[in-house]
């Protein structure tokens, strides 16, 4: 057991680099995954329904309803409304802002000035992400009937994009740990 907890307090500044290693790929990845058209289509709903997005958009929430695009197909009437929605625009200036704050949570590891940068706009991005559990209503579990006796639908029950939505309380610690820790160096 000892040798164990010796061996975590001696990684802990590797651990912290891990952590901004991981929230960049985090952000890299889904960051440039925005510039795919399923993508795009799929953030719809949070950026519909948010009061802080959904003046990107030139529709009106709950209009995208009728247009969604299933994950691995395409609909062209469905693309032309997209289009018109801003929704392709919109997600890859969002996917750019993403990888920039992967890109700047990352180069903590060699500035620390950078790093409290990037951490904390991973906490605000975080908070942005959180704020859809209250706005966008795809987050829980719709009621579709059944004959369950107890209602499985609505809050607490999360959907699949609820559940995602719900990981970014994760992110948010992580940037405010290796923010913290850049600080830190920045003050020493």
């Amino acid at each position: 057991m000892n040798y164990l907890v010796d061996f975590l307090i001696r990684g802990q500044r590797n651990f912290i680099h891990f952590a901004r290693i991981a929230i960049f790929i985090v952000m890299a990845w889904i960051g440039g995954l925005k510039a795919f058209q399923y993508e795009a289509d799929g953030i719809v709903p949070f950026v519909a329904n948010s009061p802080f997005m959904s003046f990107f958009y030139a529709k009106d929430a709950p209009e995208y309803q009728q247009y969604k695009n299933p994950e691995g197909k395409t609909v062209t009437k469905n693309i032309e409304w997209h289009r018109a929605n801003n929704t392709y625009l919109f997600s890859y200036g969002l996917g750019t802002v993403i990888v920039i704050i992967g890109l700047l949570t990352l180069a903590g590891i060699w500035s620390a000035k950078l790093g409290v940068i990037g951490g904390l706009l991973t906490v605000v991005m975080s908070i942005v992400t959180l704020s859809f559990l209250i706005t966008t209503p795809e987050v829980y579990v719709p009621n579709l009937g059944g004959d369950f006796p107890t209602p499985q639908h609505g809050f607490p029950y999360l959907s699949g994009a609820g559940r995602l939505v719900l990981k970014d309380v994760i992110m948010m610690a992580a940037g405010l740990i290796v923010a913290a820790d850049a600080a830190q160096r920045i003050r020493r």
